[in-house]
C-alpha cells in the first residue's frame, strides 16, 4: 500500500447500530475507509467481491450465514482479504474456529476504537508482506517471478472424542516425513484435551498460547523457537498441559 492510499474496509454485522457505530469510529482516520456494510454472511460474499475490500469485519454470529462460513467463503474467492472476526464471546472455540476459517484477528465486542484501529491497521501490514499474485496470472504466478511451492495442510478430526485422531495425526506426520524427507509441521488443535505431547513423548514449556501471546511479531523465527521437535525432525506446535 503506498503513501496516500486507503486501507479499504468492509463491516458486517446483523446489527445496524454496531455497523453504523463502527463506521463512525472509522471515518476520522484518514488512512482508513469504508466501501461496504453487509448485514449477514450471503450479502458479504456478494459485497466482497464488488468492492474488494482488504479488511473485513465480521461477526461470527449472524442469522442465514454466520461469520465463519463467510470467511471460509471469501478467502476461498480471494485469499488477500484480511478477516478480523467480531464477537461477544472470547471462549477457546469461537477463537479456534476462526482462526481454523483464515481470520487473521478476533476481537471481542464492545471494541474499543484503539483496539480497531491498531487490528485493521496491523492486518493490512501483514497483507504487504504476502504479495498476492494478480487475478488472471497463470497458475497463480506472478509474470516473471521464480515458481514457488506450496505446501499441503492435511486436517484430521472427529465429531467425537476418544476415537484415536491424535493417534493418526502423529502417526501421519511422522510418515510423511520419512516418505518425503520435507519439512512437516503437526499442530494440536485441541487446545484444551491436546495430548500429541504424552502421543510423541515430548517434553516442553512452550506450546500455541506462546504464539497467541505473540501473534503480533509472529514469523519463522518465532515458529522455530516455539515448536517443539520430535527425533523424527517432525516440527510440532504443542498444545497447553
Amino acid at each position: 500500500m503506498s503513501e496516500g492510499d486507503k486501507i479499504r474496509v468492509m463491516i458486517v454485522d446483523d446489527v445496524i447500530d454496531t455497523r453504523d457505530q463502527l463506521e463512525k469510529l472509522l471515518f476520522f482516520e484518514k488512512d482508513i475507509e469504508v466501501v461496504a456494510k453487509a448485514s449477514n454472511g450471503r450479502e458479504a460474499i456478494a459485497l466482497a467481491r464488488q468492492h474488494r475490500p482488504q479488511v473485513i469485519l465480521m461477526d461470527i454470529n449472524m442469522p442465514d450465514m454466520d461469520g465463519i462460513a463467510a470467511t471460509e467463503a471469501i478467502l476461498t474467492n480471494d485469499p488477500g482479504i484480511q478477516v478480523i472476526i467480531m464477537s461477544v464471546q472470547g471462549e477457546t472455540d469461537y477463537i479456534r474456529r476462526a482462526m481454523l476459517a483464515g481470520a487473521r484477528e478476533f476481537l471481542i465486542k464492545p471494541i474499543s476504537a484503539d483496539d480497531l484501529y491498531r487490528s485493521i491497521r496491523h492486518v493490512a501490514r501483514l497483507a504487504m508482506t504476502r504479495p498476492i499474485a494478480p487475478v488472471g496470472a497463470p497458475g497463480g504466478q506472478v509474470p516473471g517471478a521464480q515458481p514457488t511451492v506450496d505446501g499441503q495442510i492435511f486436517a484430521v478430526f472427529s465429531p467425537k472424542g476418544g476415537v484415536g485422531v491424535s493417534s493418526i495425526a502423529a502417526n501421519l506426520a511422522v510418515a510423511i516425513r520419512q516418505q518425503t524427507n520435507k519439512k512437516v509441521a503437526l499442530v494440536d488443535g485441541n487446545v484444551i484435551f491436546g495430548d500429541l505431547s504424552v502421543l510423541l513423548n515430548l517434553r516442553t514449556d512452550k506450546t500455541i498460547l506462546d504464539v497467541a501471546s505473540r501473534i503480533e511479531g509472529l514469523d519463522r523465527d518465532l515458529l522455530n523457537d516455539v515448536m517443539a521437535t520430535h527425533p523424527t525432525q517432525v516440527k510440532v506446535l504443542l498444545a497447553p498441559p
